[in-house]
C-alpha cells in the first residue's frame, strides 16, 4: 500500500494536549460520540498536504484552548519511495502574509513553502459540511476541484496562487485609483498566463474524471461532469496562447468597471464545476443537475467523484490518495456502504473513516485498525 500514515503525534492541537496514534498501512476506523475529537484528528491529517485543511481554519484556531507555545502535527508517512517524516505547526511570533505562518518540515529540513508536501503525499476528504457543495456558491466547487487537481499536478497550487495574488494586487491598485498602465499590464500578464493554465488543468481533470466515472461499476451513480465559464468555453475551441491574449484584452478594457466592482471581469474564478445525475438505464439527455437531486444522491455523487479520482491517482507516481471520510458511512444504505468499503480495499488506499456506530464498519472486519475516541483519549479496539 502506498501513501499511508503509520504514526501521528498531536501537540496542543484542537482538543488534544498531546496524543500519539500508531497504526498500520491499512484503513483506519475512528468511532466515538459526537464531540469526542474524531473530526479534529482528521483535520490534523489534512494538514499534511498543502492548504488550510478540511475546515480551512486560521492558524490560531488550531491551538488548544488555553494553551501557549503553538500547535504541532508530526507524522510518519509510508510512500512508494519509502518512509517520510513530516512535521507542521505554528511558529509563535512568526508573521506571514495573512498575519500568521505555518512551518513545514520534511525529514527534519524546514521547507520554504507548504507546496513541498505535495511531492510526498496526496489526500482528499469528504465532510458533512460538504453535503451542501451542490447547493451553495461556485467557489466551494472550484476549491473541491482544485484539491483533486493538486494530487495530479502539485504545480497547480502555485499557478492558482499566482493568479490570486495578481488579482488581489490589481484590485488594490484600482481601488486606490492607480491606473498606471505599466503596473497593471504586468499584473494582467500574470493573471492571463497563470489563469489560463489553471483553467486548462481543470478542464483536463474534469475530462479524465468524467471518463473514469462513466467506466465505474457498482451502486454509485456515474455523474456527468462539465466545467462552465467564459474562459473555459474559449479554451474548448481556441489555443491557450490565443485565450491568454483575449484575457489580457478583457482585463485592460474592464479596468474602470473592475475598480468599481472590486473584482476581475474574467479569469478562472468565474468557472463552475457542473455535476449532473444520469439515472441508470437512461438513454440520451443531459441528466438532472446535482442541486435538484436528493440529499442522498448528492452524497453518492460526491463519493463517486472521489472514488474516480482515487482510481486515476492509483496509476500516478504518488499512488492513490489518503481518503478522509468523516461520517460518510452513516448516510449510505447497506448496499452502497459495502461497495464503498470494497473499493477502498481494492484500491489499496488508506482511508480514515469516522462514525458514532461501530457496527457500521463490521463488514471491514480485520482489514482495518479500529480506535475508539472518548474525550480526546484514543484507545485501540480489538477486531
Amino acid at each position: 500500500m502506498a501513501n499511508a500514515v503509520t504514526r501521528l503525534t498531536l501537540t496542543r492541537f484542537r482538543c488534544y494536549e498531546r496524543v500519539r496514534l500508531v497504526t498500520d498501512p491499512v484503513p483506519v476506523v475512528l468511532t466515538g460520540r459526537n464531540g469526542a475529537g474524531k473530526t479534529n484528528l482528521l483535520e490534523s491529517l489534512s494538514l499534511l498536504v498543502p492548504g488550510r485543511g478540511l475546515r480551512r481554519a486560521r492558524m490560531a484556531e488550531l491551538e488548544r484552548t488555553g494553551s501557549e507555545g503553538g500547535w504541532a502535527v508530526a507524522a510518519t508517512v509510508e510512500t512508494r519511495l519509502g518512509p517520510v517524516e513530516i512535521g507542521t505547526g505554528s511558529r509563535p511570533g512568526a508573521v506571514g502574509e495573512s498575519g500568521e505562518r505555518r512551518v513545514v518540515r520534511i525529514d527534519g529540513q524546514t521547507e520554504r513553502s507548504q507546496t513541498a508536501l505535495a511531492d510526498h503525499l496526496s489526500m482528499i476528504w469528504l465532510t458533512p459540511q460538504m453535503d451542501r457543495l451542490f447547493l451553495e456558491g461556485s467557489s466551494g466547487r472550484r476549491h473541491f476541484l482544485d484539491r483533486l487537481a493538486f494530487g495530479f499536478d502539485p504545480a497547480h497550487a502555485g499557478r492558482l496562487t499566482r493568479f490570486e495574488r495578481g488579482q488581489r494586487e490589481r484590485a488594490r491598485l484600482l481601488r486606490a485609483g492607480n491606473f498606471d498602465d505599466a503596473w497593471l499590464s504586468a499584473l494582467e500578464e500574470v493573471m492571463a498566463t497563470s489563469g489560463v493554465a489553471v483553467s486548462a488543468a481543470r478542464r483536463d481533470l474534469v475530462a479524465r474524471l468524467g471518463t473514469a466515472c462513466a467506466q465505474a461499476t457498482g451502486p454509485f451513480p456515474r455523474p456527468l461532469l462539465g466545467l462552465a465559464g467564459p474562459l473555459e468555453e474559449r479554451l474548448a475551441s481556441q489555443p491557450a496562447l490565443m485565450v491568454e491574449d483575449w484575457v489580457r484584452e478583457r482585463l485592460r478594457a474592464a479596468r474602470r468597471d473592475d475598480a468599481e466592482s472590486g473584482g476581475a471581469v474574467t479569469g478562472p474564478h468565474r468557472a463552475d464545476l457542473e455535476v449532473r445525475f444520469h439515472p441508470e438505464g437512461a438513454v440520451g439527455g443531459r441528466g438532472v443537475p446535482a442541486a435538484l437531486c436528493s440529499t442522498g444522491e448528492q452524497k453518492a455523487l460526491l463519493i463517486a467523484i472521489v472514488l474516480a479520482n482515487a482510481r486515476l491517482m492509483a496509476a500516478e507516481p504518488l499512488g492513490p490518495p489518503i481518503l478522509l471520510l468523516d461520517e460518510v458511512a452513516a448516510h449510505l444504505d447497506a448496499w452502497r456502504r459495502g461497495a464503498l468499503f470494497e473499493e477502498i480495499v481494492a484500491l489499496g488506499c488508506q482511508a480514515w473513516l469516522t462514525g458514532t456506530d461501530a457496527a457500521l464498519f463490521a463488514p471491514l472486519g480485520r482489514l482495518v485498525r479500529h480506535f475508539h475516541i472518548e474525550a480526546a483519549q484514543i484507545t485501540p479496539v480489538a477486531v
